[in-house]
Formats: C-alpha cells, structure tokens, sequence
C-alpha cells in the first residue's frame, strides 16, 4: 500500500517537472521576440510638462556656470519621494559635452542626458572626462558609449541589435537666462527610448 502511494507521488511529481520543462521551453522559444522593454519599470510617471534639471546640489543647471566636459547624475522624474527617487531607472548621466564634440558652445546642444542603466544586463554606467576616454563606461562588462549619440560602440551592448544598443534620452532646452529644462518625454524605442531597453536613432 505504502508502495503505491510512494508511486503516484513520485508519478505526480515527474508530470508537473515535465509540464515545467515544456513551459520553460516554450518560453525559451519565444524570449527573443517579445518587446521586453515595453514590461521594463520605466519612469512612466513624467508630467507633460517641462521640468528643470536639478544638479546634485540642488541648484538648476545653466549653460553659462556647468562645466565642460563634466557630468552629474540627475533624477528625472522626480517624485517628491527619497526612496522612490533613488531607483536606477529615475537617475540619468548629464553630461556636458567635451570641446572637440561642440560643448563649449553656450547651448542645449552642447548638454546630453542618458539612462544610466546599462543596455546590457542594467549595472550602472558613468562618463569619464579623461583624455584618451571621453565616453561613457559600464564597470560590470565594459560596454562602452558614445556621449553625442548615447550609442554603444564596444562591449556586449554594442553587439545588441537596434534599438537595444543606444541609451533612452531627455531632450533638453536652455531659456534666456541659460538655465536648462527637461522636455516632457515620451518612453517609446521611436521617441526618448525605453530605459533598460533602448532607443532607435533618427
């Protein structure tokens, strides 16, 4: 009697591995296709209104007073909140540009802000002003960005088809005064990209 309980149980058992296995499958077959970023915790919570861009310091940034070829983290958006306005996906590299790729024009043009999350298993990136580096690197597995385009260019994540090879964006705009704001942003791979996903170029 014992025997034939031990028997449907471990029968049992090896049906649901089995049906296990077959779903794993079947989901394995699939990962490839499906939109991912579209599941992704992105900041969906931005307002349709432009906002400005607060340094570390609290202070607005402005085209006149940031340094060149230097960058902070910034959070956008932002909530009000602490412990929600530290997630990976709210904070952005904003990086004033170096001289050589237009930055000491006293312009929007010269600012670019890009998620920090790496497109390739989402550890955090930063940019180096060094010379010799100028770009923005990933310390996990050594992806490597442009700053102009927020575009992989080495590293796993320059190996990743478009749009999972180029950063998600703010647009950015600079008043009379040089203080610079955020544009409201739509999270579209077409438009500002996906954090965590990535982003088609134009």
């Amino acid at each position: 009697m014992s025997q034939q309980g031990s028997t449907g149980v471990n029968t049992l058992s090896r049906r649901d591995f089995l049906k296990l296995m077959g779903a794993a499958g079947t989901a394995l077959t699939f990962a490839p296709f499906v939109p991912w970023g579209k599941f992704m915790p992105n900041p969906d919570s931005a307002k349709l209104e432009k906002v400005p861009v607060i340094l570390p310091d609290g202070n607005q940034a402005n085209v006149n007073t940031f340094p060149v070829n230097h960058a902070e983290v910034i959070t956008y958006p932002q909530t009000g909140d602490r412990v929600l306005d530290e997630e990976a996906f709210r904070k952005w590299q904003f990086i004033r540009l170096p001289d050589e790729l237009g930055g000491q024009t006293a312009e929007a043009s010269s600012f670019r802000a890009y998620s920090m999350v790496c497109l390739h298993l989402w550890c955090l990136w930063k940019y180096w002003p060094q010379e010799g580096r100028k770009r923005g690197e990933c310390p996990c597995h050594g992806s490597m960005y442009n700053p102009m385009t927020g575009t992989a260019f080495a590293g796993p994540a320059s190996l990743q088809a478009p749009p999972s090879n180029t950063l998600a964006t703010l647009h950015l705009e600079a008043d009379a005064k040089g203080d610079l704001w955020i544009l409201p942003a739509k999270f579209t791979p077409n438009e500002n990209g996906v954090v965590g996903y990535g982003r088609f170029i134009k």
